[in-house]
């Protein structure tokens, strides 16, 4: 075991690198995944379930302004780990500063903007909620909008250390959070009634000192040489910036259409009933994707050093082996499929069984759709750590447009049920597993030239 631990750890720097930050993200998502559950456990033993499902509502509607980035991290990642690649410290500095800058300007604006409004918003009428919550939920929407902007400027520590290849500590801090945040509210359910107010303190203040206490500590550490300062700011570079994030910002939004609207159209089409069934067949397929997801996300950066280094075997050898992960993410699929009736018959309770039916043809669907994307994703990963992204942006946009009205389609004149959805969103999403491979090819051969290498 022990050789078998060391030959593991052995080979290239860069290689090494992603099998750590692999293996402790591994660890940190069982960790995550538990937290997870306990804190529903609890805070629903703290709130009612009314009051917490107004919680959850008005949380998922601010969390939508996170757009307003407008792929500003993923810029920063790019040209971050270009720069530190290159040791050029001096420029890798001045985009850490133009990128903390223009979040800050914009964040700054939104908030002034959504303070003022504030005061005319009935919290009660968009939550559909009771009349004698006004003044708590105007108070709370304040304390969670003012938290998430702090978190808008400071979780660009995260997009750092994923830019110097260190993932798995980016990711540490979320579920740090959530540990201190569950402790602080078993405390509350010890010592108060149940508040909303004192649970969106928590909530959200502690996410924000913990990023807050990762920003100080790494700038005054790992990263001085890059430290954000308002002397280092040009808005030279913003264009460069901006027009690397608003590709990642299109792409973002058109895979959002494909992704989120599913619920809608079964709901509209079907009754939201049959929302049910869909969501936990795809719970579980997507077991898929959350596993190749932790794989593949060190690469990213490391795909940008390498490629920035010309360093092109790494490259090939990398994807090789990220093939090699997907064949056994196919052998897993087909597993899931097998034992899905009886997962499914353990998973939940013998009255829920009689009341949900989850097809074959909805879960074969799916199995197809999370192979498909993942293949895909072993070429995504690398052309988004190179920024080709013109190709991959509007192969996409394409796909957001075709989505709905293909599913309609499918629905309407075909009579197909809701494996519908999932058919259309594997066609609208032909760009990663038929394109992302060629524009890999091109580009690793040279032979990327026009829209390929853009």
């Amino acid at each position: 075991m022990f050789k078998f631990i060391s030959s593991f750890f052995k080979g290239h720097e860069r290689t090494v690198k992603a099998k750590k930050n692999i293996i402790v993200s591994f660890g940190i998502k069982g960790v995550s995944i538990i937290i997870g559950f306990l804190m529903i456990r609890i805070t629903l033993h703290y709130l009612d379930k009314t009051t917490y499902g107004v919680w959850l509502t008005l949380t998922s509607f601010i969390s939508w302004f996170s757009f307003f980035e407008i792929g500003l991290g993923n810029g920063l990642k790019n040209r971050l780990a270009e720069a530190l690649a290159k040791k050029q410290y001096k420029l890798a500095k001045i985009y850490v500063s133009t990128t903390y800058a223009i979040l800050f300007i914009i964040s700054s604006i939104i908030g002034i903007i959504f303070f003022i409004f504030n005061s005319f918003l009935d919290w009660t009428i968009i939550l559909n909620t009771d009349k004698s919550l006004m003044n708590e939920l105007s108070l709370v929407s304040l304390i969670v909008f003012g938290s998430f902007l702090f978190n808008f400027v400071l979780k660009l520590i995260s997009t750092v250390l994923v830019a110097d290849q260190r993932p798995a500590v980016g990711n540490t801090f979320g579920p740090v959070g959530n540990l201190i945040s569950l402790i602080l509210i078993y405390v509350l359910t010890l010592t108060t009634d149940g508040s909303l107010f004192y649970l969106a303190w928590i909530l959200s203040v502690v996410p924000v000192l913990v990023l807050l206490s990762a920003t100080i500590y790494f700038y005054n550490s790992d990263y001085k040489k890059i430290a954000p300062s308002i002397k280092w700011v040009n808005f030279k570079y913003a264009g460069d910036l901006f027009n690397l994030g608003l590709k990642f910002f299109v792409i973002q939004i058109s895979t959002l259409i494909m992704f989120q609207s599913s619920n809608f159209i079964i709901a509209h089409f079907f009754g939201p009933a049959e929302v049910t069934p869909f969501q936990i067949a795809y719970k579980l397929f997507s077991v898929l994707l959350m596993i190749f997801s932790i794989v593949v996300s060190p690469f990213w950066a490391a795909y940008t050093e390498a490629w920035t280094l010309k360093d092109v075997k790494w490259i090939k050898n990398s994807t090789k082996t990220l093939f090699r992960v997907w064949l056994g993410l196919v052998a897993l699929g087909i597993f899931l499929f097998i034992i899905s009736d009886t997962f499914f018959e353990l998973w939940l309770s013998k009255k829920e069984m009689e009341s949900i039916h989850i097809s074959y043809k909805l879960k074969l669907s799916l199995l197809f759709y999370f192979l498909l994307f993942t293949f895909g994703g072993i070429y995504n990963m690398f052309i988004n750590g190179v920024g080709k992204l013109a190709v991959q942006m509007y192969s996409l946009l394409i796909g957001a447009i075709l989505f709905i009205p293909m599913s309609i389609f499918f629905i309407q004149y075909l009579g197909w049920g809701i494996e519908s959805v999932v058919i259309a969103s594997i066609i609208a999403n032909f760009y990663s597993p038929l394109i992302a491979p060629i524009q890999y090819r091109k580009i690793i051969l040279n032979k990327a030239h026009g829209i390929w290498n853009k």
